[in-house]
């Protein structure tokens, strides 16, 4: 009964070998062997990790079809591989990642699909035309690593997923830094609802890649077939939202319509951002009010225990198993998001390789000293009011006057500065900063500006910037 899986394994490569051909199977499956099975999770031995490339790169669709058919819809996949013949102590184990069934691996590009794919169904169509739904079978909710700190967006996204026609989530907003899995989040969203409904139309698409299609669609004069397209999708997840700031053309003559279409008949809109919605500039009013109509939700840097378990799983996807002082090390001194850490655990992996060394803390400390970003920004912890604080004391007035419509010369000089520093040393929008100091969006601006070529010929400008700039340093 225990070498039942290899029973199946038998079974599964029966099955291979009827849809490659003999030749085929051969070269790539002849040598694969059964090892071991545990917990519903299935190792399979195989020569180098050039076989490995080769079967998750060619075949792994097929295989993952198999896999399920054989032992189950439940059935986990990981390798070992030989680096030495012979040497079973060589043996490194690769974890397989689970890719989702419904959207298959994808080998084109957004582009590529782009271009394939027109912006509108053919006339004669009484339906609309099949299209790529772009979306990455690995990003998604089996690989996405959860813990306290994201768990409430996660929470939010796994409800869509399930009850992609429920409104109390729609439009879903979420926003968050650079690296801390938003796309992949969102995607995940979009393999559940094909997983469970393969008929849904459903589309991720970049925010620059709409605004490149729409400038396409007005050369040719096809902007009402461009909408038209778009709003026949039942799922639009629509990442980078902030690359449309300022593209008010395509926010307005073909967002603000879609958006429209789409939320009035009960299809799920879902974006991301770097920002929330209150601090996008370059987008009319009405259109971010529609992005709050729904939920609008934050994802944070991973807290130190997920960065922990975000390391032990990249780390298990390439054969790594780092020790736990390796992990404790790592985790504490990268804390800037998961992409950061995925370059960590690659960057590890091949030095170890080239310097044929085991991974010890001083290699990784090594390591990091290319791939982490030194953080000498305080200015990550700087914020408006400390900005406001500052420069009032710099200049011996009552922090309220800058909030007044005083305009005497010392106020008004510090009320700019505040503009200029806010703008270069936070993360705030100008629109923002002017809501903070009840002042337009334009007005900002001017003060940026003004400051800015102040400097270059006002002394005391250029001395109570630097001065106040390192008290706040």
């Amino acid at each position: 009964m225990a070498e039942e899986y290899k029973e199946k394994w038998k079974e599964c490569l029966d099955i291979i070998r009827d849809n490659i051909g003999t030749a085929r199977f051969d070269t790539w499956f002849s040598r694969v062997e059964a090892i071991k099975f545990v917990d519903n999770r299935l190792t399979l031995l195989i020569p180098s990790h050039f076989y490995y490339e080769k079967i998750e790169d060619h075949f792994l669709n097929l295989l993952s079809y198999v896999l399920r058919r054989v032992y189950g819809s439940d059935i986990k996949l990981e390798y070992e591989i030989g680096l030495i013949a012979g040497d079973e102590q060589s043996h490194v184990t690769v974890q397989s990642p689970v890719q989702s069934a419904a959207v298959g691996k994808r080998n084109k590009t957004a582009s590529q699909t782009a271009a394939e794919n027109p912006v509108a169904p053919k006339s004669n169509q009484k339906s609309p035309a099949p299209f790529d739904s772009q979306l990455n079978s690995t990003l998604n909710f089996e690989n996405y690593c959860l813990g306290d700190s994201n768990r409430l967006p996660y929470t939010i996204a796994d409800f869509i997923a399930n009850n992609p026609n429920n409104p109390k989530f729609n439009p879903f907003f979420l926003y968050g830094s650079v690296g801390v899995g938003k796309t992949h989040l969102i995607q995940a969203i979009g393999i559940r609802i094909k997983e469970r409904n393969p008929k849904a139309r459903v589309l991720f698409t970049t925010a620059r890649l709409f605004q490149n299609l729409y400038a396409h669609a007005a050369m040719q004069k096809t902007i009402p077939s461009f909408i038209n397209w778009f709003q026949q999708i039942d799922v639009l997840l629509l990442d980078d939202l902030q690359e449309l700031s300022g593209k008010i053309r395509t926010t307005d003559d073909a967002l603000f319509p879609i958006f429209n279409h789409l939320h009035q008949n009960n299809k799920q809109l879902i974006f991301t951002c770097d920002r929330p919605p209150m601090e996008l500039d370059g987008i009319a009013d009405r259109l971010i009010d529609r992005f709050m109509w729904g939920i609008t939700e934050q994802l944070p840097k991973p807290d130190l225990a997920l960065r922990k378990k975000i390391l032990s799983f990249k780390a298990s996807k390439n054969g790594l198993n780092l020790p736990k002082d390796v992990i404790d090390f790592v985790s504490e001194c990268a804390t800037s998001s998961v992409r950061e850490l995925e370059g960590i655990v690659n960057a590890i992996l091949n030095r170890s390789i080239t310097l044929n060394c085991p991974i010890t803390i001083d290699l990784a400390r090594d390591v990091m000293r290319n791939t982490v970003r030194q953080d000498d920004q305080p200015n990550s912890k700087i914020n408006f009011e400390m900005i406001v604080e500052a420069t009032a004391e710099y200049y011996h007035i009552d922090s309220e006057a800058i909030f007044s419509k005083s305009r005497v010369r010392d106020v008004a000089d510090a009320r700019q500065i505040i503009m200029y520093l806010c703008h270069k040393l936070t993360k705030l929008s100008s629109s923002a900063i002017g809501q903070k100091l009840n002042r337009r969006h334009a007005t900002v601006l001017h003060g940026i500006t003004a400051v800015e070529d102040r400097k270059a010929y006002a002394k005391e400008i250029s001395i109570a910037i630097d001065t106040i700039e390192s008290s706040l340093k």
